[in-house]
């Protein structure tokens, strides 16, 4: 049996695939895309090794931040460990929506080299040039110099549209909104008390830029603060801001791309909401083809 914990940032996801994972005796599969990197753990909410209660956790400190690993490589690894373990109970938990799409849904990808080529040699006018030689009617502006190279390093594939490989039940956390940027807010205060400015000074100090880094919500904006750009309460309020804005939109992926059973999470007592979910669960497994 497969089952997918999905939802916005904040709302209990991680607690919720341990409690599942005991009580199917599973495992979990990371799909959150900042997870994977190693030293990444209060800015991306990572579980402890306390909170894992010995179950074994898959593709979480996979890959250094200098490293650049691809929905393709997610794709490659998430679904090696489902043919290693079906015998298992698996327990997808996560975020980031494209991912989990990628590992459980006939999602095609062309593997981007780990080298691309940034061409640095030409100006725009020629890259621009070379774009169109490639796909006359492509719409990318001349002075857009990254959208190009990408367009350029990028294969073209046909890609039919995606239909599930696997039998999953999509299980998604959700809550009054207000509540949840309440949350949100209070986490990130939180993350600060925990060693947030520290963990990322450690990466700026050690003069690492990565795309991870410069991706990563409460990252970004702490080099910001590091550069000089911004004060540290500016950039408090814009990880609070982004984080606020990251979860609308997972709502909305989320609705749009998966049948989706939501459970609003009863925070004072969280073993209600476990107890939903299982109740649904299992009325839920009999009806599916479960390999």
């Amino acid at each position: 049996m497969i089952i997918a914990v999905v939802g916005p940032t904040g709302v209990g996801k991680t607690k919720l695939s341990v409690e599942l994972a005991k009580h199917y005796h599973g495992i979990i599969i990371n799909c959150d895309a900042m997870q994977v990197y190693k030293g990444m753990d209060i800015g991306t909410a990572k579980i402890t090794e306390k909170e894992k209660e010995n179950i074994p956790h898959y593709l979480f400190d996979i890959k250094n931040v200098l490293e650049n690993y691809t929905v393709y490589d997610y794709q490659v690894d998430a679904r090696k460990i489902l043919e290693e373990n079906q015998d298992k109970n698996i327990i997808f938990v996560g975020g980031t929506g494209l991912y989990l799409k990628a590992a459980l849904y006939s999602y095609e990808f062309s593997k981007e080299e780990k080298e691309t080529n940034n061409y640095d040699e030409l100006s725009n006018e020629e890259l621009y040039d070379l774009a169109l030689k490639k796909d006359p009617h492509m719409d990318i502006h001349v002075n857009n110099r990254k959208r190009l190279v990408r367009f350029l390093n990028k294969e073209e594939i046909n890609i039919p549209p995606s239909k599930p490989l696997y039998d999953a039940i999509y299980i998604g956390l959700t809550c009054n909104r207000d509540v949840l940027y309440e949350r949100i807010n209070k986490r990130v205060d939180e993350m600060f008390e925990q060693g947030l400015l520290e963990e990322v000074k450690s990466f700026y100090d050690a003069g690492i830029d990565s795309k991870a880094l410069k991706t990563a919500i409460g990252y970004k904006e702490l080099y910001s603060y590091f550069d000089g750009d911004i004060t540290l309460e500016e950039a408090k309020e814009l990880i609070k801001k982004r984080s606020r804005n990251y979860a609308k939109r997972q709502y909305t992926w989320f609705n749009n791309q998966m049948d989706i059973k939501w459970f609003d999470v009863d925070f004072k007592d969280f073993n209600k909401t476990v107890e939903e979910v299982i109740k649904y669960i299992e009325w839920n497994k009999e009806n599916l083809c479960t390999r």
